[in-house]
């Protein structure tokens, strides 16, 4: 789910895009902009060492271009760049300078030498027909069981899947912050400020999800009095001042401990992320501790978008919606979840003996708290002899594609596949546990894997150019090919379901512009838990659409107004809203059997197509419920 907003005032609050593919245009020195704030005042201006607070060398030109500082260097091309001609292979969707593989980044720190991965010039090139090594079995053995960690009856509602990553003390600890930020901020404008509770910021934040359902120019239209052309919900929940007073001081760190941290700026005491740190933790620990990933996992990269004035790096020319700020995020490919993700910090905060590249996967692949046998699926980024190699000591596989100039990729050119190749072409080679492939569709495609043979015998439907209209032929594809694109399909349409909820209005404070992104993955996950938690109980799970109404309704407790909304005589609780009673005859003589009695009845429950009794000396409906978790 992606929040994204569209300022129609300066104090209007934005909801953040999602992505999961970054827009890699060419990025130069001029294109990217070094903006700095001075203070944390009515201007409400982040501090300058919050995040990455420069551009000032080619190793952060060439990570902001995609690039690896470490691994990659640009040079001349081993082969010359060719057009797309419009392939629909997602492999080739990363468009980056050609790179060449350079001594002096081979010897930093002796790894070629000390690993001897790349120094493979004396092998050859093996076509499909030659036989390869069958891979090892990979023995998966997960720390816990992949899927939701809770109980069958512990959620029942999207509140309580909701709350779970933002519990009611997160959510009471950032109204307390609001509100002493707010006075402050109100005490220099010489105003006051009405403080707002638990109530008012789970409206906010109802609103806000509101907002990302229903589209609207601006901000005030929400609130229009139009007689014909106005929406009543927003009205009904709270004022246009008060959310518009809620979106300027919404605060989620201790202004006294802010003012302790600025003091420290310049010295190794200093927290760039001070900001954002309570809920920043919070958010992370819930995603981890309620959900185990599946086997297949990946990395991706999502950006922050936002407008404020802030020390954070962010390309300004050619603006695309996916520029922003980039955080690093593991994900179940199986389902989408977010299980963990960290904030890039800049160049100052990380090691560059091994490439951020490295850097990133291995602090987000824990073995001791997933577990061994996982299959990791990352793009050319990620992808390097050195991670693949270090991944198997942890148990780890992994396979994606690679730049052929990348650091430790085969150097021989002996049998190699030649530019005119025809389409299907394939060629491999293996080194240690390592399998490289090279294959050709419209454009020439580089594979590295740990865990896939080289050919299996697979084709792949690809048109071709005929004597009179273009005709589908069956093609051979290497199987790490046909793999990594089949998961990574999947990966791409849970993100693009991720980005298709968008508000309209941007924060000027990069720490909200966060904490959009973080209301992002909370709600995103919330919706998958629930999914895998309906489907555990054999149940219908809700839409995404009608997931997020229920959690309007329940954020604001207006709550919907229907006959499911039914106390029980014998339990007095109340049916959960998605669970609605349904006639499917038109009296009460005419029907089917109970699920729970037996009996005939005419009512059905539309979220399980369970028949149960609805009656007041027979509430089937109500006990059956209860009896399984709700």
């Amino acid at each position: 789910m992606g929040y994204e907003t569209h300022a129609q005032t300066s104090a209007a609050p934005s909801l953040l895009i999602l992505t999961s593919a970054v827009d890699r245009k060419k990025i130069t020195t001029n294109d990217v902009v070094d903006i700095t704030a001075s203070s944390d005042e009515d201007s409400d201006i982040c501090d300058l060492d919050s995040v990455a607070s420069s551009v000032d060398s080619t190793a952060e030109e060439m990570f902001m271009d995609g690039l690896d500082p470490v691994l990659d260097r640009p040079s001349s091309d081993l082969y010359p760049p060719e057009e797309d001609c419009g392939s629909d292979d997602s492999l080739q969707q990363r468009k980056r300078p050609r790179l060449s593989f350079t001594s002096s980044t081979a010897d930093r720190d002796g790894r070629e030498s000390e690993n001897n991965v790349s120094a493979i010039s004396t092998e050859r090139w093996h076509s499909s027909d030659e036989a390869d090594v069958k891979p090892p079995h990979i023995n998966f053995k997960p720390a816990q069981e992949p899927g939701p960690q809770i109980l069958l009856n512990r959620c029942s509602s999207p509140l309580q899947f909701f709350l779970l990553f933002f519990p009611k003390t997160t959510l009471q600890t950032i109204v307390g912050h609001t509100n002493d930020y707010g006075a402050k901020r109100q005490k220099r404008n010489g105003k006051g400020w009405e403080n707002i509770y638990l109530n008012d910021l789970k409206s906010y934040i109802a609103l806000v999800i509101y907002m990302s359902m229903f589209k609207c120019s601006s901000l005030t239209d929400y609130w229009s009095v139009s007689q014909h052309f106005s929406l009543s919900f927003p009205a009904k929940v709270m004022s246009y001042q008060k959310f518009l007073s809620i979106s300027k001081a919404l605060h989620l760190s201790d202004s006294r401990e802010d003012e302790k941290n600025r003091v420290r700026r310049g010295t190794s005491a200093f927290e760039r992320l001070g900001k954002i740190q309570p809920l920043y933790q919070v958010v992370r620990e819930a995603c981890k501790t309620f959900f185990h990933p599946f086997q297949r996992i990946t990395i991706v990269e999502r950006m922050v978008t936002s407008q404020p004035r802030t020390g954070l790096k962010r390309c300004l020319k050619n603006e695309s919606p996916n520029m922003g700020y980039k955080l690093f995020a593991l994900t179940d490919c199986t389902s989408g979840y977010t299980w963990d993700f960290f904030i890039y910090e800049g160049k100052s905060c990380s090691s560059q003996s091994e490439g951020l590249s490295y850097e990133s996967v291995m602090a987000l692949v824990d073995e001791n708290m997933l577990g061994s046998g996982y299959k990791l699926f990352v793009d050319k980024f990620y992808t390097s002899a050195t991670l693949f190699s270090d991944l198997l000591c942890k148990k780890v596989w992994a396979c994606g594609p690679v730049w052929a100039n990348r650091a430790g990729f085969p150097k021989t050119t002996v049998n190699r596949l030649s530019r005119t190749a025809p389409r299907g072409t394939m060629r491999w080679i293996r080194t240690d546990k390592l399998l490289f492939v090279e294959w050709k569709d419209l454009q020439q495609v580089q594979m590295c894997s740990t865990f896939h043979k080289a050919y299996e015998g697979d084709t792949m439907q690809r048109k071709v150019k005929g004597d009179a209209q273009p005709t589908h032929v069956e093609v051979p594809v290497p199987a790490v090919v046909l793999d990594y694109k089949k998961t990574m399909e999947a990966v791409d349409l849970s993100n693009c379901i991720t980005g298709h909820y968008r508000a309209l209005h941007k924060p000027k404070k990069w720490y909200q512009c966060v904490f959009y992104h973080f209301l992002d993955i909370t709600v995103e996950n919330a919706f998958i838990m629930q999914e895998l938690m309906a489907k555990r109980k054999n149940m219908k799970p809700l839409t995404r659409k009608a997931f997020l109404e229920v959690l309007i309704l329940e954020l604001t407790e207006i709550g919907p107004q229907d006959p499911a909304l039914v106390f029980s005589a014998r339990s007095s609780s109340v049916v959960p809203a998605f669970h609605k009673p349904k006639h499917i005859t038109p009296d009460n003589i005419c029907g089917r059997k109970c699920r729970l009695c037996n009996q005939t009845t005419p009512v059905m429950c539309v979220t399980c197509d369970a028949l149960l009794c609805f009656q007041p000396e027979r509430d089937c409906f109500n006990d059956w419920h209860e009896k399984q978790g709700f």
